[in-house]
């Protein structure tokens, strides 16, 4: 059952016309299946002119669809021999940071992730992909044994933000996320990081410090989430349009402002509509990227890691 978006709701009204025709088949199957024909057609090319006008809010509402691949997902369909590590051998084992081994296209790789779930149950067993001191700490973890097993890393940035509930403040939660990007630049091996779906404030930059950041099309990355910056400024969330229009939380402003590397294509429609294709050209986006990196001297990628973020804004 797909689920449209609120500017989709054009498109929502022929794909029910569709659905009706259809049902209806019956002895005038063949003149059906013309006006279906046309229909479907003309779905298409709405959903074409729709999605390659989509303004800063929309994108991060496609970002945010409750259908939008996420790490498991992920992969599922763009990875390999996946094999889960778990806790951060102080506390707990968070469950909105995920990783572990798995392979690239052959190469071992240490894959770390954010993921929200799906449904109700596995959302709040996830805690919505908002991590809390122990998940950073995991994935410092993770990041220290590639570092001793010369497995290059790769993250899935996928978070509206670290989570901020009274007991994330008191185990260290600023601390945790500090060590964490500290631990992403001093790392001796290659670190590809993809921003999938929402990338928010410091939970998302914790995983994203890396020698290539790449995107989604669709996907959002921003220092705080539109409604946050709207309530600040304006003292009300109904202004996150315009938040998302002024922070340029896009992937084409960032690309143009240095502080990603590539674009990865979504499916027409939003990853949501094609979730393999989806997985497959990230996967196969990020295994470029780690190709060009795999075998420079560690020296030489923390020094490289580092001049690219001092370039950012200067």
């Amino acid at each position: 059952m797909q689920s449209f978006l609120e500017f989709e709701k054009p498109v929502a009204q022929l794909q029910a016309r569709i659905e009706e025709l259809r049902a209806a088949g019956g002895a005038c199957s063949a003149d059906i299946e013309d006006e279906v024909s046309q229909l479907e057609a003309k779905s298409h090319e709405l959903l074409v002119r729709t999605y390659a006008n989509l303004t800063p809010w929309q994108k991060t509402q496609v970002a945010r669809h409750p259908r939008r691949p996420h790490f498991a997902d992920l992969v599922a369909h763009g990875f390999e021999d996946f094999v889960p590590l778990a806790g951060d051998r102080a506390f707990a084992d968070d469950q909105a940071i995920l990783g572990g081994f798995a392979r690239l296209q052959g190469r071992r790789i240490m894959l770390i992730g954010h993921e929200k779930g799906h449904d109700t149950q596995s959302r709040v067993r996830h805690n919505f992909g908002m991590a809390k001191p122990e998940g950073y700490r995991k994935a410092i973890r993770l990041m220290d044994l590639a570092g001793r097993f010369g497995l290059p890393v790769v993250t899935l940035v996928d978070t509206s933000g670290a989570f901020p509930g009274v007991e994330a403040e008191e185990r260290g939660q600023a601390e945790a996320i500090a060590r964490c990007t500290e631990a992403c630049l001093a790392l001796p091996v290659p670190l590809v990081a993809a921003v999938v779906g929402e990338g928010g404030s410091g939970g998302a930059v914790a995983l994203a410090s890396a020698d290539r950041v790449l995107m989604f099309e669709h996907a959002v990355y921003s220092v705080i989430s539109p409604e946050g910056c709207a309530s600040i400024l304006w003292r009300t969330a109904e202004k996150a349009p315009d938040a998302a229009e002024a922070m340029k939380v896009g992937a084409k402003d960032l690309l143009q402002a240095g502080v990603i590397d590539r674009i990865v294509d979504e499916p027409l429609g939003g990853a949501h509509r094609d979730p393999v294709a989806a997985a497959v050209s990230m996967a196969s986006a990020i295994a470029e990227e780690l190709g060009a990196l795999v075998g420079l001297a560690p020296s030489t990628l923390r020094r490289n890691r580092e001049d690219r973020f001092l370039r950012i804004g200067g």
